[in-house]
Order: C-alpha cells, then structure tokens, then sequence
C-alpha cells in the first residue's frame, strides 16, 4: 500500500507513536515562526527554560500585527523581540518588511519540512509541499528548544481538483467551496491533501491562498505536493537548491475524499459571522457596501494585487466607499511598483497601506457604524473588525474590485472580459531580515525590556478540589476573539495582568474579568461553559494564559477547537466535556458548582448547587496530566 503525502512527511519526522489517525505522536519540528501578537510570550516562555540557543534549523520572528506605534509600547516590544532574535540565534524580520506568512512562503518554505508557527494560519506553508502547522505560543517556544511537537495523528482526506478555474473565479473561491462543505469543524483532526490534475493549473501564491484559509475549517493543516509549480516559484525566490519533488504515491490511501471541479466554481463569499457561512456572491447582488479591504496573509500576492489594480484601471472607486490595499511582503509593494500597478491603485483612489496583517487583526481600517465591509481576508468573527455593529463579508480580489467599482456587492462576471495578469520576476531583497549572530557574539547581547514586558504570572497546581462559580455559559463557535479580542487591546500582549483585565470577554460580558478576579482573591475558582467548537480561530495563547491568570480553572464544553485544547491544557486549565451531551443544558451561569480532581484519569463528576451531579470527560490524554496537576507546562518544567 502506498503512502500519501502528509504521511511521507510525517514518517519522516516521527520521534514517536504510531501513525494510525487519533493516535498520539511527536515529531520533529524543522523550523518555527513567531509573529509579535504572540512572539514575546513565547520568547518569555522560551528564556524560562534556560536554554541557550534555538535547536532548530530555522527560527524566524516576524513583527507584522501591532506596527502602529501610538505609544511606547509597541516600539518597546519590538525592541525586545530584535534583541530576543540576536541573543538565541533566531532571524529577525523587521517592522514593514511584510506579514510572517507571505515572508516566509517567499523566503524560507521548503518542500518536505516542518513549521510550527504560533499563528492559526502557519499553514499557508502547505502551498510549497511543507507541512506546516499553528499552535500556541509555548508549543513553539518548546519546539525552539528541540522538543518534539505533540498532536493527534490527523487523517488525511484527498481533496482531488480537476479542471481549471473560470475567468473571474480564483483560488479563494476553492477554499470557499470547501467551506460551504464541511464547514467551521469539518476539519478538526485532519489534514486536507490536494491531488488531481487541477493542481498543475494553480501558482504558489494560489496554493498558499487555500492553505492558509483551510485554518478555518479547523484542519490541522494543508498540503499541496512539491512539483514543477513548486520548482518554478523557488526558482523565483533565487532557491532552486531547497526543491524537492515530493507527492503522493499512486496508489496512496486517504481516510476520505472531497472533488472539486474548478471549472464549476462560481464567485463565492463568506457571510458575517463565520467563515464557514458561504454564499454565491449573485445571492447578495447590490447589498450596499461601504468599505473594501484587500490583503492578509490570504489575498495578499502579486498575483491579487495585480488582479485587483487591473480591474479598477482607468476608474475611481466608487463615491461614500473607502479602499485600502495591504501588499503582503515589501517584496510583493517592490513588484507591484515596477510593473506599474502600485500607480494605477493610487489613480483608482486607493489608499494604500503599510504591509502588515493591519484592518485584519483589528489594526486600523475599521468600518464605519453599521456598515458592510468587504474584504479578502481568512475572518469575519464579530467584532473583528473593530466596528461591533459592522457586517464582513470575505471574497476574492475579483469580487472586491467589482464592489469597489460599484458601491455594491457585485458578481464580477457581469463586469466583461477579465483582465489578463502577467506575473513579472519577485523582487529579491532580504535586507530587512536580519540573520543570526553567531554564537560567541550573541552571548553577549542584553535583552531589551521595556515597562510593558511583565514577568510571566504564576502558575498554581491543582488542587485535589475546586470548587466555585459558573462565570460564563456560552453557546457554539466560541472564537478567541470572544476570549481574548485583538484590535486596540494588542498592545497588551506582553503585560498579561493588564491584558486579562481588560480584555477577556470584554465583548461578551464586560463584568467578567472583575467577577472572575474576585472570585479567585476570595479563594474560589472560575468555570466557563460551553458548546461545540469552543476556542475556534487564532492560535493566541492570551485565551488560555490570562483566563488563567484570572482564576479560571476549568472549562467544560460539548468539543474543542485543537489549538485552543493545547492551550488550556498548556496553562494548567482543565477542558473536560460532557458525557451526555444533554448535561449541557442542566448548567447556568451563576451555579456553583465543585469537582474533586484526586483523580482525572477518567471519567470525573461536576456538582452543581449540591445536588446534580454531571458526568465530565477528559478532553486531555494521559501524558498531559501531570501537566495538569503541576499548573501547566511550564510549572511542570
């Protein structure tokens, strides 16, 4: 029986466990990334261990989310990152220099390796052949370390593509497609593996844009083989050396299989609140916009770019709308100016952007009270945008510029002929990536701490029972951007008291960082509950590190999203769901309840008001509990 390709990778990395899907394994971790959203607490995390220098093959710590220097903070923590880099042995992308996942395709994927990122959309690695794959911070602060990665053995499901995409359609409508099928959680525990003839008829850049948005289907990551595409995108970044031809066997075997006809795709869109809710973009046919946003680490290429400056040439964005336009890497801003397209966006009226992730993480480009904004970005969560009343919808460049043109959302098959885009040679410039110091020199560098760098918090074993409050009951698809919202409260990542009393929850209920703070001063613990897909979304470790600063000792839910589970776990929280999914609906906020946690081996029962008893099951394995009882991973350490 022949293997498939995320297996390949997998065996060829596996430090331990047996490949068979649910399984646990580890394997080796070739490569890491960081982002400044959550690269200073694992960089914290990492300097707790002791360890001298990375292990890895390659680090890089990007500074793409919090570029906006308003006050000291920001600059501060860049500081800390760049000195961080220097003294452990880590490449260091500069402020400007472009979002991690745009660099990183362009600079460092490679076919075959690794990459544990501590960003939810680390998979866009998969459009080089890389299984590359998000987690929380202190995963990969361990990873730096040379630990093996734990996880489940995902299964794997071939998503076969024939034919070629029609005119106006794009590579974000595949993963659209994809969406509507299986939804927000259609993808927990698998990896999606692209195969087929239509492969061949889709660019790097392409590929990435469907990686990257896979992150929403809850899948563990993506994965296109490494062929000729693949060799001409390194040739391109001056890499031909690092290609590797690498694909699935012939007579491979998959746990499951998904077709997708790209000559059949349509315009498509997600609509607000959820990715997953997706629409032909005819179905909403002159909905009023009010705001277009290209760009994130998803629609972010030249390829976009072009596409988009080449609708809106010779025309002015539509009146009463605001455009703005995030080049993914300062590569990606060189290329569009030398082909010409840069001048044309400006003509069209477009403001253009730093680039950095920006209005995607909540950086600026709210839109106004109530409107409609329109862009080509991963997210639609509430609130996301940074305007609670907003509607985001998420669409292709193509039906972007459509929309920018008329003012409405527009299908862009009504437009005419599509244009066509020439893809002209990358602009080659690592400058603005400054590589490691060698070692005797890097000894002697000292870390820059600014006032917002705090200590790490403490982390409190458990206790053989803990008994409080039920501070929150909550529904389905519980995002962390309920838990721990981006936007204006980045700057507070490095400061995790602060962060946590001001942030979490603050747009479900205000009240609950005080209640929960009270709750824990008094001697108490706090538990949250709630449905399916509990933690959905961003990899930020903040949801799982500042609940827990906040006395939060236990979250109890019908199932949870990977990265969020790693996290609790991470931190000493104990994630436990219900043996009768019904018992769901016996809890409210406000119960106090009581568990005894001598022994959380299996199964483990919730009082409730002294006189319900609830059935709980682990949500965690056998190798994590004594990291439970020891208050987290790091106190285990």
């Amino acid at each position: 029986m022949g293997e498939n390709l995320t297996q390949k990778i997998i065996k060829g990395h596996l430090v331990s466990g047996s490949m068979e899907a649910g399984k646990s394994i580890s394997i080796r971790i070739d490569q890491t990334l960081t982002q400044d959203a959550t690269g200073t607490m694992a960089y914290l995390q990492f300097e707790a261990m002791g360890v001298p220098r990375v292990k890895t093959k390659l680090s890089v710590s990007y500074v793409d989310h919090n570029t906006l220097q308003v006050d000291y903070m920001n600059p501060d923590d860049h500081l800390f990152l760049q000195s961080i880099a220097a003294k452990y042995g880590i490449y260091f992308s500069r402020p400007g220099n472009g979002i991690c996942h745009q660099i990183h395709l362009e600079r460092f994927g490679m076919p075959g390796t690794t990459l544990l990122g501590s960003d939810s959309h680390t998979p866009t690695g998969g459009g080089v052949g890389q299984i590359a794959i998000g987690a929380g911070g202190l995963d990969v602060a361990f990873a730096m370390a040379g630990k093996p990665f734990g996880l489940k053995m995902p299964e794997v499901v071939n998503v076969r593509l024939t034919g070629k995409l029609s005119p106006w359609v794009s590579a974000k409508d595949v993963i659209l497609e994809l969406l509507r099928r299986v939804g927000v959680k259609g993808g927990v525990g698998k990896v999606f593996e692209y195969t087929g003839p239509g492969i061949a008829t889709l660019s790097v850049p392409e590929r990435a844009t469907i990686t990257n948005m896979g992150a929403e289907t809850g899948a563990t990551t993506s994965v296109f083989p490494s062929d000729d595409v693949t060799k001409a995108w390194l040739e391109s970044q001056n890499r031909t050396n690092q290609f590797v031809p690498l694909s699935a066997d012939n007579d491979a075997m998959y746990n499951d299989k998904i077709e997708i006809d790209l000559s059949a795709l349509v315009p498509l869109l997600a609509v607000d609140p959820s990715p997953g809710d997706v629409k032909t973009v005819a179905e909403l046919s002159g909905m009023k916009v009010d705001q277009v946003c290209v760009g994130s680490c998803t629609n972010s290429s030249f390829r976009d770019l072009a596409m988009f400056a080449e609708i809106l040439k010779g025309k002015v964005v539509s009146p009463g709308l605001s455009v703005t336009v995030s080049p993914g890497s300062r590569s990606v801003y060189q290329q569009i100016e030398k082909s010409g397209h840069l001048s044309m966006l400006i003509a069209s009226g477009v403001r253009i952007l730093e680039a950095t992730c920006g209005p995607c993480i909540g950086q600026g480009g709210a839109p106004p009270s109530d409107g409609v904004t329109v862009r080509t970005f991963n997210r639609n969560f509430a609130g996301r945008t940074g305007t609670k009343s907003a509607k985001a919808y998420l669409v292709s460049p193509e039906v972007a510029a459509a929309c920018a043109i008329t003012g409405v959302m527009t299908d862009p098959r009504t437009l005419g002929n599509a244009p066509a885009i020439r893809i002209t040679s990358p602009v080659v410039d690592d400058r603005m990536i400054i590589p490691p110091l060698p070692e005797d020199v890097a000894k002697e560098v000292k870390v820059i701490r600014g006032p917002n760098i705090a200590p790490l918090p403490e982390f409190r074993p458990l206790p053989e029972t803990i008994s409080g409050e039920v501070l929150l009951y909550l529904g389905d698809n519980i995002t962390t951007d309920h838990i721990q919202p981006a936007g204006k409260y980045l700057p507070l990542r490095s400061n995790v008291p602060e962060y946590a009393r001001k942030a979490t929850f603050v747009q479900v209920d205000p009240t609950f960082a005080s209640r929960a703070e009270a709750l824990r001063d008094s001697g108490g613990y706090g538990f949250i509950v709630g449905g399916e897909n509990y933690g959905q979304g961003s990899s930020r470790e903040h949801a799982g590190l500042c609940p827990m600063f906040l006395g939060v000792k236990s979250v109890i839910t019908k199932s949870f999203a990977r990265i969020h589970l790693a996290n609790l776990i991470n931190f000493g929280i104990l994630p436990l769901t219900f043996a009768d999914p019904n018992d769901y609906g016996k809890i409210k906020q406000g119960d106090k309840v009581s568990m005894k946690t001598t022994d959380i081996t299996s199964e483990l029962i919730l009082k409730v008001n002294d006189r319900t008893d609830i059935k709980l099951k682990p949500a965690y394995s056998e190798k994590d509990i004594p990291m439970l009882k020891a208050g987290g991973a790091l106190a285990m350490i």
